[in-house]
Parts: structure tokens; C-alpha cells; sequence
């Protein structure tokens, strides 16, 4: 567990790899078949394994399953890929595909968020509209799309690591939307304080806790 003393030297020693991997995430593009793979392997992600969603990503991916199949034909994928509750998250993606893609919303909301200097507004919109997707979700799609420089993605590592260093009281079995936002309130003005970007913050907590930069 990180502390303040060594904070800032882990840091040191990790930018390069952060901004690297930050730097990929922007280079993703803003189609809509990349906007749907990322927000497939979030909707995935959320009380699963980053690994597992990876894999039932690329597997979606391979005979372009996302805009073709049904919601058993994409649970049997997610089953296989060893992603938990696989037939609500299966239809979860069904639903964020007819509601966001098939007539190209999500297309004109990530244009619109990046014309307007912004991204909260949208994360807020995928975090309460869209089903399998809340806060620390549609933080973690913004991010991965290279998008996430204003959101935190406050997963047990993150608030784990918040507590140790004082910025939290507590680590909640759940979260709000209210409390998510107060605490993610309370990590920007750390970073601020530390001299770490918000974004750079994630990446380093998360890496000391999995011992890997992923997504």
C-alpha cells in the first residue's frame, strides 16, 4: 500500500509507463465500433476480472458479434471467456447497442463532450441511463476511450489505497452516485495537492496493487 512518503517516488519511477499507456488510450478511435467494443468490455469489467472481459472483448470482436448476435449468443461468449453474470450483462450490451449505437448517439455524444472541453456531463449520462453502467463504469469507458483526465474510477484497489492515505474515512461496500461523486471530489483535490494528474493516480494505485498497468 502506497504511502505519502514514497507517493511521489513511485510515481517517478512509473510516469513513463502511465503516460504510455494513457497515450494509447487516446489514440483509440472514436468510430462506432470502437465505442461499442470499449463500452462492451466495461459493462463486462464491473464485478468481474479486467482479464476476462479482455478476453470476452476480442472474442466478440473476431466475427464483428457485437452489432450481429443476439443476447444468448453473447452470453454463451461472455460464459466462455469466464465473465461473471454473463446472461445480464449480455443483454445489458444488446440494450446499450440498440439505445446508443444502432442509430449513432454515442457517436454524436463523444463529439459533442470533446467540442465542449468536457466529459462529465456524458459520463453522468452513460452512469444513470445506461444498464450494467454506473459511475466507477462509465469513469473507466471514459478512460479507456482517452477521454478520463476529469473522472476516477473508484474500484476497491483505488479506494484502498484513498483510506491508507487519509483522503477517506472508509471504504463503502457500495457507492451512491452522490457519495461516488464526494469521493471522487475528494481524490481531484489530492492529485491536485500531490502534483499528479488524476488520471496518472488510478493508473499508479491500480499497478501497486496488480502489479500491472492493464486496463
Amino acid at each position: 500500500m502506497l504511502s505519502k512518503k514514497n507517493l511521489k517516488n513511485c510515481y517517478a519511477l512509473k510516469r513513463r509507463r502511465i503516460e504510455s499507456r494513457l497515450g494509447e488510450f487516446r489514440k483509440v478511435p472514436h468510430g462506432r465500433e470502437s465505442l461499442f467494443s470499449e463500452l462492451a468490455f466495461c459493462i463486462c469489467a464491473a464485478n468481474s476480472s479486467a482479464a476476462a472481459a479482455g478476453k470476452a472483448q476480442a472474442k466478440l470482436a473476431e466475427g464483428d458479434l457485437l452489432f450481429s448476435a443476439d443476447a444468448p449468443r453473447i452470453a454463451a461468449v461472455l460464459l466462455e471467456s469466464h465473465v461473471r453474470f454473463h446472461n445480464n450483462k449480455a443483454r445489458y450490451i444488446v440494450e446499450a447497442r440498440e439505445k446508443l449505437f444502432e442509430g449513432g448517439a454515442m457517436e454524436r455524444m463523444v463529439a459533442d463532450a470533446k467540442k465542449e472541453g468536457s466529459a462529465l456531463p456524458l459520463r453522468d449520462f452513460l452512469a444513470l441511463e445506461v444498464m450494467g453502467v454506473g459511475y466507477k463504469e462509465a469513469g473507466h469507458y471514459l478512460r479507456n476511450i482517452g477521454m478520463g483526465e476529469e473522472v476516477a474510477i473508484l474500484d476497491r484497489h483505488i479506494l484502498k489505497n484513498l483510506k491508507s492515505l487519509g483522503v477517506i474515512g472508509d471504504v463503502p461496500k457500495s457507492l451512491s452516485g452522490k457519495k461516488y461523486v464526494s469521493y471522487e471530489g475528494k481524490m481531484r483535490d489530492f492529485s491536485r495537492r500531490m502534483g499528479i494528474p488524476l488520471s496518472h493516480l488510478d493508473l499508479l494505485f491500480w499497478s501497486e496493487e496488480t502489479g500491472c498497468i492493464f486496463k
